[in-house]
C-alpha cells in the first residue's frame, strides 16, 4: 500500500471547492488530482474475509462466485482482481464486477487498491563482443558460426561501437542471439536509461541581463509577496502588451520562490504553447521541470506525476489540468494569456475555471498567483480597478540590447469589400529574408459545399452543421462530431453536378502559397496538422531555425509565440466569430487581433500587421488596430454594465440534451415553471431565468441541446439544493454561449 495519501489536505480542500462551486460529485471533484490513469494504473488485491455467517451470506451467490471465493480462502493468500473475476465469469465482466462488489459489500472479501510506483530507472540490453572475435586469434579456436542470421547478427554488434541495442527487437532475434551468447561470440550488457522528459523548444533569444524599469517595479512587487505572507491580496495582474517582457518576469518571480524552497506550476492555455514554453523552462532550471498534458502518452505522464510528488520537480509546465500537478508546497502559480477561454474545461466535469481554481489554491495555500495578458479578461481587469488583485503594467516592448526601442507593429485595416490581397506584403517580406504569420481562424479547405443549381449545402447528418470540406485527405467533415463522407458527385437534394467550396480554410491558403512560392517552406498549423508533442517540437524548431518562412494557422498561431525575424502577421476573415449570439464575441476578438498582431517585430526589423475584415469600423476592430486596451475596455465595460453581464452579475447556463426536440423543450419547460414558482416563494428577485432557447448549433452528434441561463449576484445561492434533471447539465461561469 501507498505510505501517505495520494491527494493531500491542501488538494482535498481544492476539490471541495471545486464540487461547490461547480456542482458536481465528490469522485468528479477530486478525479483531476488523481495519477494520471488512475483507473489504468491501479492494482487491487483481494482476500478473504472467513467468518461464521459464511455460508448463509453466500446463498444468495451465483454457484461460480461461491466457487471462486472459496478457492480464495482455501489459498490463504492474496489475489489479483483480474483473476478472481475470470474465476467468477470470463465471459461477461460486468457480472463478475457486480459479484465482486457484493462480496465487498458483505464484508466476505477485503479489498486493497495500490498504485504501483514507476520505475525511476528503466534497462534496455545491449549485445558487445564477446570474447572470441576471428578464428586463430591468439591461439585460440573461436566456435564457428551457423546460420545467416548469426552471421548478420554479429557483424552488426561489432560495427555499433556503443554496443547494439535490442529494445523493439528481441523476438526478431529469436534464437540467433542466443546461440551467439552461448558460444562466446557476444556477451549481454544492462545499461539503465533516465525516464523521459520532453525537452521542449530551445529559446530563440537568449534572456536579458537587465530588466526594464517597469519588469524591476513589477518583480519587486511579487517578491515582496512571496516573501511576507501577510501582503494582501496574494494576486496580481500583469498587463503588458505584447513583447513587454512577460515571460521574464515570470521566471524570475520563479526563481526566488524556488530559492525559498518551493514549487511553482506555469500554467499556459494551450498544449500547442507547451515545447516553447519547456524550452524556456528547462534552460533556466535544468533538470528540475515536469510537463503534464494530455498528449503525452500514458506512461510519460505517469513518470513526469511521480517525479512532482517526490519534489524532483521545482516547476510544473502544462495546460489547466497541470494546475492539479501535486505539487506538495507551492509557491507560485503563473497564468500566463490568463484571458483564453482554453483556462475553462467544458468537456466533462467539473466545469472549472483554471484561473479561479488557481486563486482557490492560492487561498488555501498562501501561495502567489500572477495572471498577465495584454488582452486582459474584462472581468479580471475590473476586479484589479477596483483592488482585488494588485494591478501591474508594462507599458512598452523590451528595448533591443543596444538600447534602441521596440515599436509595436503598424497596423492597417484592410476593407475587403475594396482589397481582397497580401502578396505585396508577403512578397517584400520574403525578400528581405524575413518570415509571416497568416492567421485564419477555419481548418480545412473550404467551410461548406454548396450545390449552384439550387443552393442546398450538404450538412451532417447528426448535427445541425454544414460539411467543412478537407482537400487533403478528399473527404467532407463533420467539425463538431467528426462524422466522415465522400464527396458526393452529386446534389443531394437536385441531383445537380455542380457543387462548389465556399469559404477558404488553412489548407486552402497554405495550398495557394505554396503555388505562389513553390521554393518557400510553409508550415501549416491547426488541429489536422499538429496532432502531439513531437510534431509541435518539430514544427517548432522549423521556425525557430528560419527554414519555414511563413506559418499559416488557426488560433495556435495567436498565442505566445516570440519569433524573432517575424516582420509581417495577417490576420484574414477578421470578421469570422465577431457577429455570434455571445457577448464576449467582441472581447474574443480584440484580444485575437491584438494577440496575432503582436506577434510581429519582435525582433531588430520594425513590424507591420494586416487585419482583413468587412467591419473595419466595429470598436473592437477600430482599437485592435490602435492596439488601445483601455479604448476597447472603456466600451466593453459600459455595454456590460447596461446589460447586466458579468462583471456586474455571474452566469450560469443549463444545458439539456436528448434524442427528441420535445423531450428537451418538456424538460426546460417544466424546470422554467418549477424554479420561477420556488423562486417566488422563497422571496427571490436577485435572478434572471433567461429561455429556454435553442443551442448554437441545435443538434450535436444525433442530441438536441436547448438551454436555460441564469444570471444574478448569486447563483450559486440560487442553485443550491435544486434538483438538475438528468439529461441536464449545469455549467457556472460559462465562457461561452451555446
Amino acid at each position: 500500500m501507498e505510505p501517505s495519501p495520494l491527494v493531500g489536505s491542501l488538494g482535498l480542500e481544492l476539490a471541495e471547492w471545486l464540487g461547490q462551486t461547480y456542482r458536481c460529485s465528490p469522485f468528479e471533484a477530486v478525479a483531476p488530482a488523481l495519477p494520471p490513469g488512475f483507473r489504468a494504473q491501479q492494482r487491487s488485491r483481494l482476500t478473504a474475509v472467513p467468518g461464521p455467517e459464511d455460508s448463509g451470506g453466500l446463498a444468495s451467490f451465483r454457484e461460480s462466485t461461491r466457487a471462486a471465493w472459496q478457492e480464495l480462502v482455501d489459498s490463504a493468500r492474496a489475489w489479483e482482481e483480474i483473476t478472481f473475476l475470470k474465476r467468477i465469469d470470463p465471459n461477461h465482466a460486468n457480472v463478475a464486477r457486480r459479484e465482486l462488489q457484493r462480496l465487498v459489500g458483505r464484508g466476505l472479501v477485503r479489498k486493497e487498491v495500490s498504485l504501483p510506483r514507476p520505475r525511476s530507472h528503466r534497462y534496455r540490453r545491449l549485445l558487445i563482443p564477446g570474447q572470441y572475435t576471428d578464428a586463430g586469434e591468439e591461439g585460440e579456436s573461436a566456435p564457428q558460426t551457423r546460420g545467416t542470421r548469426q552471421v548478420e547478427l554479429l557483424a552488426a554488434v561489432r560495427e555499433a561501437a556503443a554496443g547494439y541495442d535490442t529494445t523493439g527487437t528481441a523476438s526478431l532475434l529469436g534464437s540467433a542471439a542466443d546461440a551467439l551468447l552461448q558460444r562466446g561470440l557476444v556477451a549481454e550488457e544492462w545499461r539503465r536509461v533516465e525516464p523521459e522528459t520532453p525537452a521542449g523548444v530551445a529559446p530563440a533569444n537568449p534572456p536579458p541581463k537587465h530588466l526594464t524599469a517597469a519588469q524591476a517595479d513589477a518583480l519587486n512587487s511579487i517578491t515582496a509577496a512571496l516573501d511576507d505572507p501577510n501582503v494582501l491580496p496574494r494576486s496580481f495582474l500583469l498587463h503588458g502588451v505584447t513583447g513587454s517582457g512577460k515571460t521574464e518576469v515570470y521566471l524570475r518571480a520563479i526563481a526566488h520562490a524556488v530559492g525559498r524552497g518551493k514549487q511553482a506550476i506555469y500554467l499556459v492555455p494551450e498544449i500547442a504553447l507547451t515545447p516553447q514554453t519547456v524550452g524556456i523552462v528547462n534552460d533556466r532550471f535544468p533538470g528540475r521541470a515536469a510537463v503534464l498534458h494530455h498528449r503525452l502518452t500514458e506512461r510519460q505522464r505517469f513518470e513526469e506525476w511521480w517525479r512532482i510528488r517526490d519534489g524532483q520537480a521545482d516547476v510544473v509546465v502544462g495546460p489547466r489540468s497541470a494546475l492539479f500537478a501535486p505539487a506538495l508546497n507551492p509557491g507560485i502559480v503563473i497564468v500566463d494569456e490568463e484571458h483564453e477561454p482554453a483556462y475553462k474545461q467544458d468537456e466533462h466535469p467539473p466545469y472549472y475555471h483554471a484561473r479561479d481554481a488557481a486563486l482557490a489554491l492560492a487561498r488555501r495555500s498562501g501561495a502567489v498567483v500572477v495572471m498577465g495578458s495584454a488582452t486582459p479578461d474584462v472581468s479580471t481587469y475590473y476586479e484589479a480597478t477596483r483592488g482585488r488583485h494588485h494591478l501591474l503594467r508594462l507599458p512598452e516592448r523590451v528595448p533591443h540590447p543596444d538600447g534602441r526601442a521596440t515599436p509595436l507593429p503598424d497596423v492597417s485595416v484592410v476593407d475587403m469589400r475594396r482589397e481582397l490581397r497580401l502578396t505585396e506584403a508577403l512578397d517584400s517580406t520574403l525578400e528581405a529574408g524575413r518570415q509571416a504569420i497568416l492567421f485564419l481562424n477555419r481548418r480545412g479547405s473550404a467551410a461548406f459545399m454548396q450545390c449552384r443549381d439550387c443552393g442546398g449545402v450538404i450538412n451532417c447528418s447528426r448535427c445541425s452543421v454544414a460539411y467543412a470540406f478537407h482537400r487533403e485527405s478528399g473527404r467532407l467533415i463533420c467539425h463538431y462530431c467528426n462524422r466522415q463522407r465522400r464527396l458526393p458527385r452529386a446534389c443531394p437534394q437536385c441531383r445537380g453536378g455542380r457543387i462548389r467550396e465556399m469559404g477558404a480554410g488553412t489548407e486552402t491558403v497554405a495550398s495557394h502559397l505554396q503555388q505562389r512560392y513553390p521554393d518557400v517552406t510553409i508550415e501549416r498549423w491547426d488541429s489536422d496538422s499538429v496532432r502531439n508533442p513531437a510534431q509541435l517540437e518539430a514544427a517548432m524548431g522549423r521556425l525557430s531555425s528560419g527554414e519555414a518562412r511563413i506559418l499559416v494557422g488557426t488560433q495556435m498561431v495567436a498565442r505566445g509565440l516570440d519569433l524573432p525575424n517575424v516582420t509581417l502577421s495577417a490576420v484574414l476573415l477578421a470578421d469570422l466569430g465577431l457577429n455570434l449570439p455571445d457577448f464576449r464575441a467582441g472581447e474574443r476578438a480584440f484580444a485575437l487581433l491584438c494577440q496575432v498582431a503582436g506577434r510581429a517585430g519582435r525582433g531588430d526589423e520594425p513590424g507591420r500587421a494586416i487585419i482583413q475584415t468587412y467591419q473595419p469600423d466595429h470598436y473592437a476592430i477600430a482599437a485592435a488596430s490602435e492596439q488601445d486596451y483601455a479604448a476597447f475596455y472603456g466600451i466593453e465595460i459600459e455595454a456590460r454594465r447596461h446589460q447586466g453581464n458579468p462583471p456586474f452579475n455571474r452566469l450560469a447556463q443549463v444545458v439539456c440534451s436528448d434524442l427528441s426536440i420535445r423531450a428537451v423543450q418538456q424538460t426546460l419547460g417544466e424546470l422554467v415553471e418549477s424554479w420561477r414558482e420556488q423562486a417566488v416563494r422563497e422571496g427571490r428577485d436577485d435572478v434572471d431565468i433567461i429561455g429556454p432557447t435553442p443551442c448554437l448549433p441545435e443538434r450535436v452528434r444525433g442530441r438536441y441541446r436547448w438551454r436555460l441561463l441564469l444570471r444574478g449576484r448569486r447563483i450559486w445561492q440560487f442553485l443550491e439544493g435544486r434538483s438538475i434533471p438528468r439529461n441536464c447539465r449545469v455549467d457556472v461561469d460559462p465562457v461561452r454561449l451555446d
